[in-house]
């Protein structure tokens, strides 16, 4: 069961999968070589198109060789502003460097639950001055199809 929650900021997918935690962070946090949702969901390669379109770096930074990402480690378009353990489970946190008119900050709690782990991601837009609050408006809808395929290829990457 997915269940979801939309702000004006944020958008969120709570989902539980028949995996422990550590397995499940395995793939959440992965480093190294191989395909990462973090760098090749279709919406973060998307992205990085946009990016580089206007201008920006799009996605410059290759995965790091490290079995898991950690805090101020590089990926994509993303920086990883923490990753670890935190009570009952896993925190990871990204945030985008890309052109946008504010920040984009992608987080990902894990948390055992019996029989499994529940996966919450959340994607939160905080604007930056009056462009910003016009993005915000428009980017909303993007931002919930975004998380809906991200949530997919997590799920999809755990099978």
């Amino acid at each position: 069961m997915v269940t979801t929650g939309i702000s004006l900021h944020s958008s969120r997918r709570v989902s539980t999968v028949p995996l422990g935690p550590d397995e499940v962070w395995a793939v959440v946090a992965g480093a190294g070589p191989g395909r990462h949702w973090y760098v090749d969901a279709a919406p973060f390669v998307v992205r990085g198109a946009i990016d580089r379109a206007v201008l920006g770096g799009g996605r410059r930074w290759p995965v790091p060789d490290g079995p898991l990402l950690r805090a101020g480690d590089r990926a994509g378009f993303w920086v990883v502003r923490a990753a670890g353990d935190r009570p009952g489970g896993h925190r990871l946190v990204l945030e985008a460097a890309v052109r946008a008119p504010g920040t984009v900050t992608l987080t990902v709690l894990l948390t055992a639950r019996d029989g499994g782990t529940e996966v919450d991601l959340q994607v939160r837009f905080d604007p930056a001055g009056l462009l910003g609050t016009a993005y915000l408006l428009a980017d909303l809808p993007a931002r919930e199809v975004l998380l809906e395929l991200v949530d997919r290829r997590i799920r999809a990457d755990l099978v």
